[in-house]
């Protein structure tokens, strides 16, 4: 009887079948790395760049990238860093934030305060529903 090697198929076909809350760590990792890749390619810059930007190896990096390793806060922050975005836009992807809904907390806030009369509420609304509509300047 063989032993299957460590980077046989079957290996790989045992890490698609996880545990329900493994499965989704390792999806988030995956699609984390896939972000961050993204946006590497995006602006150009390489692997090696990014890395010494954000003080880590490469071959860490790599292995981010490819959804091999789950990268704590902080190194999410250095590479937000190094890729000149914000830091809140890893944190999402990587499953550590949830993404913000600004219109209903905006539009709820609005909607509490007792200052404002009805007619200044109404208001406030549509002029910050038409600000969401509008493009921004490129």
């Amino acid at each position: 009887m063989t032993t299957p090697s460590p980077d046989s198929d079957e290996q790989e076909e045992e890490s698609g079948s996880l545990p329900g809350p493994l499965k989704e760590i390792s999806d988030r990792a995956r699609g984390v790395g896939e972000f961050i890749r993204d946006q590497r390619n995006t602006a150009r810059l390489s692997l090696r760049n990014v890395a010494k930007t954000a003080g880590i190896s490469n071959p860490y990096l790599s292995q981010i990238e490819r959804g091999l390793r789950k990268p704590s806060a902080e190194i999410l922050s250095q590479i937000a860093k190094a890729l000149r975005i914000s830091a809140e836009t890893l944190y999402v992807q990587a499953g550590i934030l949830e993404e913000r809904r600004s219109e209903p907390e905006v539009a709820e806030a609005i909607g509490r305060d007792p200052s404002l009369t009805p007619d200044q509420r109404e208001a406030l609304l549509s002029y910050y529903r038409s600000l969401q509509r509008e493009e921004p300047d490129e």
